[in-house]
């Protein structure tokens, strides 16, 4: 088997505040293959995008940081290089689509002076020849008369447009892993299915791996080959698209397929959602960190702390009662 292209073994994130340390990466662990499309699925505050920012190391203390854990990218520990290297990955060879894009690009610059600022710093090319490389680059993500849209400023593009951009810089400098933060937030959904339809023909011709961050099932249904559900710090299961969607083995994976409208229902009901809220991740709970939101709780689950293991089904799972629940039959309560 081919080495992976990012390896994250036991990460650890934490960060101080006044009222105590919060966990918010708490052992994470998993391999990113190249050209592989992974989703990274759960709610807010789950931990998915600090472990994204882990990886790219935007964490600085000291208000956080990397506790424990090891970042393998391409056969090099991300975590021991100088910053000067780190600098070179970042753009270069891991690229990322931030959630926000009227935030992430500077009001003040042009796209074009901004695509081409981040082309010369990751290529050996002169500015003429950066400047052909982001229009071809803008083309690429079907933004029309691309050579004129390169003097416009960011608040003359839709929002649509501003993410294709965003895209675009991601892709400018051909990186080996995209990172993709929520990148159809605030988006209509038409607009949505566009860039999502974008990025997996972009990720299919140029064979990049991508890490699609979303709390929205939906999103990663047509577009990821893996899926990882992470909750309050932990990944709670792990599998192919088709083992989650088709037989989910975790209660909070189960609960999330719940909220999902579902177009090839003969009989409308209603949608279900996950009651309560993400303990706090100062003090987590002792045992499994979703048994006060499970209705399938017994005694072990809230005693001690399950680990991801494998299941019969195929995915990995961090649930005691995995073996004995069969929730693909189960029928969905709407208390869920």
């Amino acid at each position: 088997m081919p080495e992976p292209l990012l390896d994250v073994e036991d990460l650890r994130t934490y960060f101080s505040t006044e009222e105590g340390v919060v966990k918010a990466v708490d052992g994470v662990s998993f391999k990113v293959n190249a050209g592989e499309r992974r989703g990274v699925v759960g709610e807010s505050g789950c931990g998915k995008s600090v472990t994204a920012m882990s990886i790219m190391r935007l964490i600085e203390p000291p208000a956080g940081e990397i506790v424990t854990g090891t970042i393998t990218f391409d056969g090099r520990d991300l975590l021991k290089l100088p910053e000067a290297q780190m600098q070179r990955v970042r753009g270069g060879e891991i690229a990322m689509i931030f959630q926000d894009p009227m935030t992430a690009l500077n009001p003040v610059y042009t796209i074009g002076d901004q695509l081409i600022e981040t082309i010369l710093l990751h290529q050996d090319v002169s500015k003429s020849e950066a400047r052909d490389i982001a229009i071809d680059i803008l083309g690429d993500v079907h933004i029309p008369h691309a050579k004129n849209r390169m003097e416009d400023y960011p608040h003359q593009f839709s929002g649509g447009m501003r993410q294709r951009v965003m895209i675009a810089m991601g892709l400018s400098c051909d990186p080996k892993l995209l990172i993709a933060d929520e990148p159809t937030t605030a988006l209509d959904v038409t607009t949505q299915a566009q860039i999502m339809s974008l990025m997996l023909e972009l990720a299919e011709q140029r064979n990049t791996a991508v890490l699609l961050i979303t709390h929205d099932l939906g999103v990663v249904a047509g577009f990821c080959d893996t899926i990882q559900v992470m909750y309050a710090g932990s990944i709670v299961e792990r599998g192919s698209a088709v083992e989650i969607f088709n037989n989910p083995q975790h209660p909070y994976t189960w609960g999330l397929l719940g909220s999902m409208t579902r177009l090839d229902e003969v009989h409308r009901k209603r949608l279900n959602s996950v009651r309560g809220a993400p303990p706090s991740l100062i003090n987590p709970p002792k045992g499994c960190r979703f048994a006060p939101r499970c209705d399938f709780t017994k005694q072990i689950c809230v005693e001690a702390l399950p680990i991801l293991r494998q299941s019969p089904e195929g995915q990995r799972v961090a649930c005691h009662r995995a073996d004995e629940l069969d929730l693909k039959n189960l029928e969905m309560e709407p208390t869920l």
